[in-house]
């Protein structure tokens, strides 16, 4: 399941509704990606803005998804993204994976962190108080996904 959304997530509510008492799932695996104040690279980030073209985001988000579940055995799968403006502290992204055992569950949701972060078409622009700037890909996060070219 796919969402790209401007509102916030319940955590909890969102991984009670995905399983949903299926006696099926022996794991759930959970990500959430948090704004962070501190860039690395400059002055603190007072907020982000994350831009993206719906119908393609959401198709690219779709095949990331698919591909998850032709590597792993999942029995259910969640992707929520946020997008607008978001401030330090505010959640972005919440990745779910749940299936019959703990590899898979991990596998997958460490699959999907990665490939989201340098494969799903969203553009982040950073605030200031020097000003804003678009955010590069970094080559760490490149490193990350290219783990997962092959199969699993």
């Amino acid at each position: 399941m796919i969402r790209v959304q401007r509102e916030d997530f319940d955590i909890g509510a969102e991984i009670e509704a995905l399983t949903g008492g299926d006696r099926e799932i022996g794991a759930v695996a959970s990500f959430v990606g948090i704004t962070r104040a501190d860039a690395g690279d400059g002055p603190p980030i007072t907020a982000m803005t994350l831009e993206h073209y719906p119908a393609m985001t959401e198709r690219q988000l779709a095949e990331i998804e698919a591909e998850a579940c032709r590597r792993w055995d999942l029995t259910a799968s969640l992707i929520v993204h946020r997008h607008g403006r978001l401030e330090p502290g505010e959640r972005i992204v919440l990745v779910v994976t749940a299936a019959s055992h703990r590899r898979a569950a991990l596998d997958a949701c460490a699959f999907l962190i990665d490939w989201l972060k340098t494969k799903a078409p969203f553009w982040k622009r950073e605030e200031t108080d020097a000003g804003t700037r678009w955010v590069a890909a970094r080559a760490a996060d490149d490193r990350a996904a290219e783990r997962w070219q092959g199969e699993p």
